[in-house]
């Protein structure tokens, strides 16, 4: 059987140790003047270091050449199957008894925040003043999960994340001893999805070597399940579109490949994540910020596919899918045409005599909106123009505007009702204000207050928004279907 390449390659001394150099140069200063500590802890993420350097330690702490084979003085004890106090109290009971043949026993605690509490309590005594013949050495990689009192018994110290260039450097060199040929590219890429993690990224250079000839981007690419650059880049340049349809399609061309939603989703936003960096992309900027917050969530969803598929749609120029409106309880009324306003009003013929009633004030009805010839009135018509007009200059704002129900019945004066408090509060914004108000008076000639509202209650659309067919929209996403009508 064949070695893994991490344990094969593992470091034996702190000089060796890569990407530590705060830790190793320490260690090696205490060993040069025997200040050695009675308990060490070790923290930080996986793969970084903390057990080989916890080894290596226990063998320079004795002063023996490092070897790979058992040592009876040299205990190591997985806390994740070791955790209840009956372990610990063994443990307790045995560290009186003196090594066999080394100057110290050590003791190396893996994963040490799985103990229970009453473990830590039976271990906590034998921590603060242990024989002077033993060491302990606690690893772990939630420290925050260890009690306080445990911490301030030891010499605690943090491992880093190594570097992805140091860590491609360390893979070279492995690649080079075992006769691996591999592209900078490619190791590059492999120590990247490391997560700084060397165990991680030499195992992943060891599966990658089962290839067979030159080790690639695409072959890590394929091997590791991550899509191209130019799959991730299509689904994002769909985002500029109003075509519901479109990023499911792209999305689509992906998982037909053999790619998931959860890598896909890490691609996209790593893209993201690139663009907010340096202020270049194919996203607006307003748009990249919530869909690169969302796609933190596709990993958890029950359906990651069909999350992924929803929060792209999200993130189109109009902010969300259309939606269907139940049917009103009574007939809305009529819209009135030009012709029917032109029409003469009809006056009831006065009656021939008097009739001795008392009087009834006739109900108020509402002032009439005055627009000089060089305006237009406020209406859907010249509504609809409004939304055209930011769609050229401002598809974002535009995209939330759409959305919202219209009242004009106030004179100088347009309520905007939104179902969403986020919409009502983006329009809301000072600037986002400005933009919609100066584009009314571009198109209408008035100076108009621009008043945003939340409401809840159904209202039928404005007409710039009727005209579409969402029946259209929805049943193009998801493959058509018959649509019951209560």
């Amino acid at each position: 059987m064949g070695q893994a390449l991490y344990r094969k390659y593992r470091s034996k001394s702190l000089s060796e140790i890569v990407g530590q150099e705060h830790i190793t140069a320490a260690l090696e200063q205490a060993l040069k003047t025997g200040r050695i500590s009675h308990a060490y802890l070790f923290t930080g993420p996986r793969g970084s270091g903390k057990t080989s350097i916890a080894r290596i330690l226990a063998y320079a702490i004795n002063d023996i050449p490092y070897s790979s084979d058992p040592h009876l003085d040299i205990i190591e004890i997985d806390a994740a199957s070791n955790r209840r106090i009956d372990e610990i109290r063994e443990l307790r009971d045995k560290v009186y008894i003196a090594p066999t043949s080394a100057k110290y026993k050590v003791y190396i605690i893996d994963e040490v925040h799985m103990l229970t509490r009453e473990a830590f309590n039976a271990l906590l005594k034998t921590l603060e003043e242990p024989p002077e013949h033993v060491v302990f050495i606690l690893a772990t990689t939630d420290a925050h999960k260890l009690p306080e009192t445990i911490i301030s018994r030891t010499q605690r110290y943090t491992f880093r994340p190594v570097e992805a260039e140091k860590v491609a450097a360390h893979l070279a060199h492995i690649a080079k001893q075992e006769k691996i040929k591999a592209n900078k590219d490619a190791l590059l890429l492999l120590a990247k999805h490391g997560d700084g993690s060397f165990r991680d990224s030499i195992s992943m250079l060891d599966q990658a070597s089962n290839h067979g000839g030159t080790i690639t981007v695409d072959v890590v690419r394929s091997q590791l399940g991550i899509p191209s650059d130019e799959g991730v880049l299509a689904v994002l340049q769909t985002l500029n579109t109003d075509d519901l349809s479109a990023p499911v399609a792209a999305l689509q061309a992906l998982y037909d490949q053999g790619y998931r939603a959860v890598a896909i989703a890490e691609q996209l936003g790593e893209q993201l994540r690139e663009q907010v960096h340096t202020g270049h992309g194919p996203v607006p900027t307003a748009t990249a910020l919530p869909l690169l917050k969302n796609l933190l969530n596709v990993g958890g969803a029950h359906n990651p596919e069909r999350y992924l598929e929803l929060i792209l749609m999200e993130a189109l120029p109009a902010a969300a899918a259309p939606v269907l409106q139940p049917a009103p309880a009574t007939p809305s009324a009529p819209k009135h045409t030009a012709a029917a306003k032109a029409e003469p009003p009809v006056v009831a013929k006065a009656p021939e005599a008097p009739v001795d009633t008392p009087s009834v004030a006739p109900p108020a009805k509402a002032k009439p909106q005055v627009v000089s010839k060089d305006q237009r009135a406020l209406n859907d018509d010249s509504w609809a123009d409004v939304l055209a007009a930011l769609k050229k200059q401002y598809n974002t704002i535009y995209g939330i505007v759409r959305m919202a129900h219209t009242d004009f019945s106030e004179p100088g004066r347009i309520t905007l009702s939104f179902a969403f408090a986020f919409h009502q509060k983006r329009i809301s914004d000072v600037k986002n204000r400005q933009i919609v108000t100066d584009t009314i008076t571009d198109v209408t000639g008035q100076n108009v207050e621009l008043k945003c509202i939340v409401s809840k209650e159904p209202k039928s659309r404005p007409a710039a928004v009727a005209t579409e067919d969402p029946i259209k929209d929805i049943s193009s996403v998801f493959g058509g279907g018959e649509l019951l009508q209560p």
